[in-house]
């Protein structure tokens, strides 16, 4: 059985209540970039057992009358059509999920910022599609020089040049579908221009990870390195604090890098830096609801683990990312463990070891380990595909799989297909009209539910351009 080595209610609780009085400290108004995910937190609920990957919804559930969101998106993005990997699919849809998924909980969305535009056709017909929807949507420029040019960002032509955002509520939560978005830099517009607009408002940044007041090599801070090894972030003690404080707070680099340049940006727009450090800026309280230390060190052990064979898995298909496995193997020396320190590993290598073939283990929520494996390699005339077969060597009671909530035993095939989205490793186009490849999705579609499948493809104004 799995162990509860983190208290969230005591979170939720402790973490509404610092965040509140960070409004106060700014005169009631406060941009708070959200780093990480709202929800969908699965990193955190891994190395935090007990921590619900919904936990930063639900906290900020305890400030929804005084909170409204802003959902940021970079032009660059949209013109990659970049996709969240966690997820599969394009950061202008997990947009749109994100802003119904807050609008169902009852949050006040105020609007979409698309940043560092510089006239990306991609950014424009995203625009268009949110007009249709109904979504405002504001424009944040591409400013050259960008942080490092301060004379120029905190000035009109800068800063002063983007659209602001009105916003009504004491606390505005800037977010996005996923990291480089320009969050920070949408927040220190917006202080600009509210500035200029006369409210003297504040920043902080709400970060998860690393945690600052648990120690540098704590694993659950070496499992958040692991976590972004492809980005290269190091963890690090904040020399700025340190130097304020004389007292050790743990931050990674690119927050500590950025810092003089933030506290150039603040005296450049309000005369003077209301934090000494870049941890000062922060909010996060998560480290004080660990309620059993060694739970989470070996849940964060075998998230090193995890992260590992993620990153070996994709240097074996895609060859592009072996500085990532080189850092997660060190990063496992530095915590001192090994693969076969993790059950389902070990339980694994001896399933293959057993049945003479790749094999995979789970370990189930009671405890009990669930293993597939690889049989009956089947060719096509193009490539060579493998039918995976799930064994489990004792049926487990009272497990079901269920789709938005409804056990899959209750729901009827021709139901149930209609819920499972067909993605061909080879692209195919029918010889037929474009309308008859789009139906082949969903043949029953009306001509207005064709049109919005062209549109949200990116392939509508270029069909409409056919002769």
């Amino acid at each position: 059985m799995f162990t509860i080595g983190f208290d969230n209610e005591k979170y939720i609780r402790v973490q509404s209540e610092h965040i509140r009085e960070r409004i106060a400290q700014f005169k009631g108004k406060l941009y708070l970039e959200l780093g990480g995910k709202l929800f969908d937190d699965n990193h955190a609920s891994r190395v935090l057992p007990g921590f619900q990957p919904d936990s930063k919804l639900r906290m900020l559930s305890q400030l929804k009358d005084q909170l409204e969101i802003i959902i940021v998106i970079s032009a660059e993005d949209l013109e990659r059509n970049k996709v969240r990997a966690d997820l599969g699919i394009t950061y202008d849809e997990d947009l749109l999920r994100l802003r119904e998924e807050f609008m169902a909980r009852g949050f006040m969305v105020g609007g979409v910022v698309i940043t560092h535009y510089d006239g990306q056709r991609a950014a424009d017909a995203y625009r268009q599609r949110l007009t249709r929807l109904g979504i405002p949507s504001y424009v944040h420029y591409l400013i050259e020089g960008y942080p490092h040019n301060v004379e120029l960002i905190a000035g009109p032509d800068g800063f002063g040049r983007n659209d602001y955002v009105e916003t009504t509520r004491p606390l505005v939560v800037v977010t996005a579908p996923g990291p480089g978005s320009g969050k920070m830099a949408v927040c220190l517009s917006q202080l600009y221009q509210e500035h200029h607009h006369g409210v003297e408002a504040g920043y902080a940044k709400f970060e998860t990870f690393p945690v600052w007041n648990l120690p540098l090599k704590h694993p659950v801070n070496i499992a958040y390195e692991a976590a972004t090894a492809d980005l290269n972030d190091v963890n690090m003690i904040d020399p700025f604090h340190l130097e304020a404080y004389q007292k050790i707070a743990i931050n990674y680099n690119r927050d500590v890098e950025i810092f003089p340049v933030l506290d150039a940006l603040f005296r450049g727009i309000y005369g003077q830096n209301p934090y000494k450090s870049p941890t000062d800026m922060g909010v996060n309280m998560v480290g004080f609801c660990i309620s059993d230390d060694q739970v989470c060190q070996q849940a964060s052990h075998d998230e090193i683990i995890r992260r590992y064979y993620a990153a070996t898995n994709r240097l074996v298909c895609l060859g592009d990312n072996e500085n990532e496995v080189r850092k997660i193997k060190m990063l496992m020396g530095q915590a001192g463990i090994n693969t076969d320190m993790r059950r389902v590993t070990v339980a694994a290598k001896n399933k293959r070891d057993e049945m003479n073939l790749p094999a995979a283990a789970i370990e189930l929520q009671n405890g009990e380990t669930a293993y597939a494996f690889e049989e009956l390699p089947v060719y096509s005339e193009d490539r060579l595909t493998k039918y995976t077969y799930t064994v489990m060597e004792e049926p487990v009671d009272g497990y079901t799989i269920e789709i938005d909530g409804t056990d899959t035993k209750q729901m009827t095939l021709s139901s149930l297909r209609r819920q499972i989205g067909i993605v061909q490793q080879d692209i195919y186009l029918f010889d037929a009209s474009v309308k008859d490849n789009i139906l082949y999705g969903r043949p029953g579609a009306t001509d207005e539910e064709v049109v919005e499948a062209a549109r949200r493809a990116n392939i509508h104004d270029d069909i409409m351009k056919m002769k």
